[in-house]
């Protein structure tokens, strides 16, 4: 008997091209991913990643672990399927903001409501990028694309606010130029039991450059941005001065110090709380008004859908007759014919 050696970063790395455009978001989260695989502590051969149709969707290709490249918005139902069949694989979705949220929406909304054990990372650069640009359900309202000369008029999706409107179990955000955060976020997400949505604000700079630069910037970002750990208070700011406070059913930020707040009024992050009210608040802020919530937002334990189907499927094979096929021909109304 042999032991296994443990899954190393360089094993998941591919020989030939990676055929992102240069500069490209796909590149950290990638090499995020490489780093977060051997913690989560799934054996190599036990990892498939399935996507549909983008730029994001090309992933499945430049990682070395199974792969399925399936169609427009479709990656969702391959991969319940790939997880209903063998639950022992870890599973995840590459997948964009169009693919996941337009012509997948559907399968996107289902796939958490069932809280099946899989782990989907939204590439979400707000534009369409394979297609050269046009909007997306994620393109702010006004934005002009190739699509929408004059200014896009649809309200734009959250990410979040679907995944909590469909009882989502896990739900985080991340940024494409800070690979630390994201390789700890991916790493939890893998180690957690049901439906893992990983938004990733990743930049496009041929068709969307610097789109969440307003708040990922370096020399803005400690200030427009709330970095969430569970268990510690929600404070932010270059001078760690600022925090949240609820403020009746809302939430708003404040300054420690002033107006009478001190570091007991703020908020401590609970993430593991089965009350969603919190966590959808905290997915929907928008800067100016409050900073934008990075880090794991939502991620509580429930039964996930694999698990209770496999437990059906066991007490049928108990309690059923029908043992094979024989049994299955000769059982009900049978006759013989000479």
């Amino acid at each position: 008997m042999t032991t296994k050696s443990k899954l190393k970063r360089e094993d998941l790395k591919i020989d030939g091209p990676i055929k992102w455009c240069t500069g490209c978001g796909g590149y950290p989260i990638l090499s995020a991913i490489q780093k977060a695989l051997p913690e989560v502590g799934v054996e190599q051969e036990n990892i498939v990643f399935v996507s549909g149709i983008g730029c994001s969707s090309r992933f499945p290709y430049y990682i070395n672990t199974y792969g399925f490249h399936g169609l427009h918005g479709r990656a969702m139902p391959v991969a319940t399927g790939i997880k209903a069949a063998r639950p022992e694989l870890s599973v995840w979705v590459a997948t964009g903001d169009g693919d996941s949220m337009a012509i997948g929406g559907n399968h996107f909304i289902h796939t958490i409501r069932r809280n099946i054990d899989i782990n989907c990372i939204i590439f979400n650069n707000k534009i369409y990028g394979l297609t050269k640009g046009q909007y997306s359900p994620t393109t702010p309202i006004g934005m002009k694309t190739k699509t929408s000369p004059d200014g896009t008029i649809e309200k734009a999706f959250e990410a979040g606010e679907l995944t909590m409107g469909a009882q989502g179990t896990f739900f985080a955000r991340v940024i494409d130029s800070e690979p630390k955060g994201m390789t700890e976020v991916f790493i939890n997400a893998g180690k957690h039991k049901g439906t893992s949505i990983i938004e990733v604000f990743q930049n496009c700079l041929i068709f969307n450059d610097a789109t969440h630069d307003i708040i990922t910037a370096k020399n803005v970002r400690e200030d427009r941005i709330i970095y969430l750990k569970h268990g510690k208070p929600m404070i932010f700011g270059k001078e760690k001065n600022k925090g949240l406070v609820l403020d009746g059913m809302e939430i708003k930020a404040v300054t420690i110090g002033k107006d009478g707040y001190t570091i007991d009024d703020i908020l401590v992050h609970d993430e593991k709380t089965k009350n969603p009210n919190i966590h959808y608040i905290l997915a929907r802020m928008h800067y100016p008004e409050l900073p934008v919530a990075v880090g794991v937002i939502r991620a509580v334990k429930q039964a996930t859908y694999d698990e209770m189907l496999q437990e059906q499927v066991d007490n049928a094979m108990k309690t059923t007759k029908i043992k094979n096929t024989k049994d299955l021909l000769h059982s009900g109304k049978v006759f013989d014919i000479k």
